[in-house]
């Protein structure tokens, strides 16, 4: 079996620099505050302006599925002794059908398991199902950091409007 496009031929190289590194700045605190503010002004939670951005930063940390997914497809698609080979290869050559820092286990019955350098599992196939994708540790941290910063300036924006409604004995017939 050809494997192409592999960039680190040994499984220990590149493994510090695998890893990628994400953190809530200053300047994305802002973008979240804004959109917060215009989301509670307009009198929606979570709008699509926020969602868009909370999408681009978890693909900061997220593994490429896609192409794990077309690597083990590929490997599978072969004759069955392409898969007989994969399920008794150790763990090196995974390392090269997957890349680093990735590893797979396999199962009787055609199930894989594919895991990120921290050990969560990421993929899932089984067969007649297919492919199903977990959310990394790394995913749900930089999720649940979007969010909390996002229903705090939520909840102040909210609570400033209301505040104004109630300085200018106004009604707010939105909320």
């Amino acid at each position: 079996m050809e494997i192409t496009g592999i960039k680190n031929i040994h499984p220990a190289a590149g493994k510090a620099s695998s890893k990628k590194e994400w953190k809530l700045t200053d300047s994305l605190r802002e973008k979240i505050t804004a959109l917060a503010k215009e989301d509670a002004a307009q009198n929606v939670y979570m709008g699509n302006k926020f969602l868009a951005l909370r999408k681009s930063e978890v693909a900061k940390v997220a593994p490429d599925r896609v192409a794990l997914m077309g690597r083990m497809n590929r490997a599978m698609s072969g004759d069955m002794g392409n898969m007989k080979q994969i399920e008794e290869a150790d763990r090196r050559w995974l390392c090269l059908l997957f890349g680093e820092p990735y590893e797979a286990e396999f199962q009787s019955g055609g199930g894989v398991h594919v895991y990120d350098e921290n050990g969560d599992e990421i993929l899932t196939y089984t067969a007649g199902v297919g492919w199903h994708e977990k959310e990394s540790k790394a995913e749900t941290e930089v999720h649940g950091a979007l969010k909390a910063a996002y229903y705090g300036a939520y909840h102040a924006a909210r609570q400033e409007i209301n505040s104004g409604m109630e300085a200018h004995g106004g009604f707010d017939a939105r909320a």
